[in-house]
């Protein structure tokens, strides 16, 4: 299905508005993180967590919950606030984040934050682990499904490719890919940096049943996440996002990709956002 071109402009609700304010305390409690890369995900994982995984937050390993990888690691703030809005470990952790001795790092860690499925950030292997877990659920008979969120600059990764190949020979219709669409990475334009259309045709080749959506749309994101686990083969979803999507001085500014420091105007300028 291929989407109307249509704005990405969309009002945020509320729940949108608070989680983004989960983020700004991880970055303000911090004083660094990647900005503009965590807002462009929340609704994405918003759905994903409310509408679609299975998960116990008192029992984060038992054996049938499903598994999110969040592959692009760096965008890790927005999933540190869903998973401490949904009692794997309290919201007071998040102002302590990037600080000495916290367990919220700059990208996720497995074993160490609850909830966490891997250790991420070296870009292009979250594809191939989820790849690896959805094979040996197969092999155990087990009903769980693998999402796994990647960047669009991290497919230029061949391991990404690979992957998929592998997931395709295999009919994985328990493998899930989620591209998070925002057309920026860390140096320049994603295309100009390596282009990536035609995407829709490139991840049909490679045998994804593949849809696009507003990667903001809430109703968009719950509509197909509810059809899409009928399918026999792997699927995968590019979500077309607004890097830093919430705070229009970031919207689309690489400037905010990822800041090491924030000046006390920055900081008012951020909290403001949110309440206008």
């Amino acid at each position: 299905m291929k989407l109307e071109k249509k704005s990405l402009t969309i009002k945020l609700d509320n729940r949108s508005k608070h989680l983004r304010k989960l983020v700004l305390e991880c970055l303000i409690g911090g004083d660094r993180g990647h900005m503009g890369s965590a807002m462009s995900l929340i609704e994405i994982l918003r759905v994903l967590y409310d509408k679609v995984l299975k998960f116990d937050p008192k029992n984060p390993n038992f054996s049938n919950r499903d598994r999110l990888i969040l592959s692009k690691g760096h965008g890790c703030l927005a999933l540190y606030a869903i998973l401490s809005e949904k009692g794997f470990f309290s919201k007071n952790v998040l102002k302590t984040s990037s600080r000495y001795n916290s367990i919220l790092g700059g990208h996720p860690e497995f074993d160490k934050v609850p909830g966490v499925e891997a250790s991420t950030g070296a870009l292009g292997h979250g594809a191939p682990l989820g790849l690896g877990i959805a094979i040996g659920a197969r092999i155990e008979k087990k009903k769980f499904h693998t999402y796994v969120v990647v960047g669009d600059g991290e497919i230029n990764e061949g391991s990404f490719w690979e992957a998929s190949m592998i997931a395709r020979k295999h009919k994985l219709s328990n493998y899930h890919i989620i591209i998070d669409y925002n057309k920026i990475q860390s140096y320049g334009k994603t295309k100009d940096v390596l282009e990536l259309e035609p995407l829709q045709d490139k991840l049909s080749a490679f045998g994804y049943k593949v849809n696009e959506v507003n990667g903001h749309d809430i109703n968009q994101l719950s509509s197909y996440f509810k059809k899409n686990k009928k399918n026999n083969k792997p699927s995968a979803l590019i979500c077309h996002t607004i890097k830093g999507k919430g705070f229009y001085f970031a919207e689309q500014n690489p400037y905010w990709h990822h800041k090491n420091f924030f000046t006390n105007q920055e900081k008012k300028q951020l909290i403001e956002c949110l309440k206008n």
